[in-house]
């Protein structure tokens, strides 16, 4: 870390003038983002509702083919809730939701907010046994799936606890002008809708911060996916964070949004700033680097929203036309990495980079509100970064029991206390969620949330993200279960041990997985067959990329398998004994990795 990226009192104070006009918005998004009282009526039906009053003829989502208007969108999410509460939806029903990025998932989540129900926000790239463990967490008796994922779908209906959960289908199309034919055993929800009355249900009154909005889908370090609880409470401190002080987007601004909305990124972040200032938001199915510009042409749009890895994309594209003068003049996200934060700026003239740390079930957040470079901004919530054993895996405790704080610029454990002002909401599961919660932290009986990820001080409540702890490890913007991965490869014939570890390839974000093996005696890898495999039961994300194999696997006193010097070792030839292999880009099989392609690897001649 640079002197440069530590932020001084003089430096913070130099830097407000700029930021004069935007102080009203600011302060409105930090009553929003420090409401105490979580039994107000405030909620993402509460936020569209007003939104749609405010500037009922202006653009809220489009697409290619469509455009909606806020009071067009509002009614559309009206008819949907009417229709759900007669089939039986009401307050606290979790129902889950698996459709494709279009504006047939954000109508739906909407209605359910008008009725306080549910969204779990099922991944669309999970497949097999994952996808089935999904479904059956969250125990819902109302599942909405669109047509595109209909074959994934019916792959694991046998596996399903609840056979006779209401299966709604929405189809691969303009609902809005042809809600089609559902399948045998199908009901076709669009089709019920579409005569329900358009004015808001009077269930949306009922709804309070502190019920739930979304289940969200986070891998962890414990296995299969576990579903976290965004609350109204949450998505309404976003509202405040990100969209009134964070962005300040208006009725005039479009957000080109790419990112998956199973996601909080897209959900909560984008749509929350969205709803905050009436602006459009300008969705696509997904993310196309050599598309992306064009798009920001034709929509006209002036922020978008972004993962690392999405930026490295960009970067990575030959210089296109539409670039040049573009619309752009802010982004939200996570994960810019510092060293192509300059580069970004300055090839596509972003003036605004409100980069922000988060996660779905924690209960801090901060934001780059008053757009330093290379800092995930500033939190109003109590924190503390304190000093991290990172051989054995655990925060550092003096004499007293007690942890201790780390110097500023020192990379420590970020947590964040828990209080009636910052709750924490947690996960379905109790035992889950009492895990991520460090108790007698600085004094007897105090609660503290624990991030899981090492950041550091710089000065003036604003923090820069190190890296993760733990068993999870993030590529391609999602974070990547260990234990699920090695389940999936000891399922694979003649594999007796596997484990499963990130590993940095240079000009990429995160780190993508690499698996160490101990096959049965005598066998030989099949590089495609493990391939084939991977493809099967995980998303691509999650599939490793880099083998090594194995006479032998070390592990702890517990069973814990031994990963600090596998992790350290990586996919350098020189550093390893016994077959490594690679499976690289666009390749459906693994093959042998030499000096010369390690060496052609690490001079970034493959873009993975």
């Amino acid at each position: 870390m640079s002197q440069a990226d530590l932020i001084s009192p003089f430096r913070f104070l130099a830097h407000l003038p700029q930021h004069l006009p935007r102080v009203p918005r600011m302060l409105r998004g930090l009553y929003y983002a420090g409401i105490r009282n979580r039994e107000k009526n405030l909620s993402l039906a509460w936020a569209l509702q007003r939104a749609a009053e405010r500037h009922p003829e202006r653009p809220a989502l489009m697409d290619e083919n469509r455009q909606l208007s806020y009071r067009a969108f509002n009614a559309w999410a009206n008819r949907l809730a009417w229709a759900l509460k007669a089939e039986g939806v009401g307050h606290g029903d979790v129902v889950a939701v698996m459709l494709e990025n279009r504006l047939e998932l954000l109508a739906i989540l909407a209605a359910l907010s008008k009725l306080g129900a549910v969204g779990a926000l099922i991944n669309t790239t999970q497949r097999g046994k994952v996808l089935a463990h999904s479904f059956n967490l969250v125990k819902s008796g109302f599942l909405v799936i669109g047509d595109e994922l209909r074959g994934a779908f019916d792959e694991i209906t046998s596996q399903l606890h609840n056979q006779q959960a209401c299966r709604y289908w929405i189809a691969d199309q303009d609902c809005l002008r042809d809600p089609g034919q559902a399948p045998d055993g199908w009901l076709n929800l669009m089709q019920i809708a579409s005569g329900q009355a358009e004015d808001n249900p009077p269930d949306s009154q009922r709804v309070r911060m502190t019920d739930a909005c979304f289940l969200i889908y986070t891998s962890g370090t414990t296995g299969l996916p576990k579903a976290s609880i965004m609350s109204h409470g949450k998505w309404i401190k976003a509202y405040g964070g990100f969209g009134h002080s964070g962005l300040t987007l208006n009725e005039r601004d479009v957000l080109y949004l790419t990112l998956p909305c199973y996601h909080n990124n897209a959900v909560t972040v984008c749509w929350s700033a969205a709803l905050a200032g009436g602006a459009a938001i300008a969705l696509r199915r997904r993310f196309s680097a050599s598309a992306f510009w064009s798009d920001v042409q034709r929509y006209n749009a002036t922020c978008f929203g972004y993962i690392g890895e999405l930026c490295r994309y960009l970067l990575n594209q030959p210089v296109h036309p539409a670039e040049q003068g573009n619309s752009l003049r802010c982004m939200i996200g996570n994960g810019l990495r510092p060293s192509i934060w300059a580069e970004f700026k300055q090839r596509f003239g972003v003036e605004q980079i409100t980069e922000f740390y988060a996660s779905s079930e924690g209960n801090i957040g901060f934001t780059n509100v008053f757009n330093f470079d290379n800092t995930v901004g500033y939190t109003p919530a109590t924190y503390a970064i304190v000093r991290y054993d990172l051989e054995n895996d655990r925060p550092i405790r003096c004499k007293k029991g007690f942890l201790q704080k780390a110097d500023k610029g020192e990379a420590g454990l970020l947590i964040s206390e828990i209080s009636a002002k910052w709750p924490f909401d947690g996960y379905t599961d109790p035992a889950k969620s009492e895990a991520a919660i460090l108790r007698d932290v600085f004094k007897k009986g105090d609660a503290w949330f624990n991030t899981g990820d090492l950041m550091r001080d710089i000065g003036c409540k604003h923090a820069q993200f190190v890296d993760r702890l733990g068993d999870t490890f993030r590529w391609k913007g999602e974070n990547v279960s260990t234990t699920e991965v090695e389940n999936v490869l000891g399922a694979f014939p003649g594999v007796e041990d596997a484990v499963v570890y990130g590993v940095e390839i240079p000009g990429t974000n995160g780190r993508c997985g690499m698996a160490a093996l101990r096959l049965a005696q005598g066998l030989e890898l099949d590089g495609a067959a493990l391939a084939a495999h991977l493809d099967a039961e995980l998303p691509a994300y999650a599939a490793p990329l880099f083998v090594r194999l194995l006479d032998e696997v070390e592990t702890t006193g517990t069973f814990k398998y031994k990963k600090t010097d596998l992790k350290q070792a990586g996919y350098d030839p020189r550093q390893v004994d016994g077959p490594l292999y690679v499976r690289l880009p666009g390749s459906n099989s693994f093959q042998w990795l030499d000096g010369e392609l390690h060496a052609a690897i690490e001079q970034r001649h493959y873009r993975f």
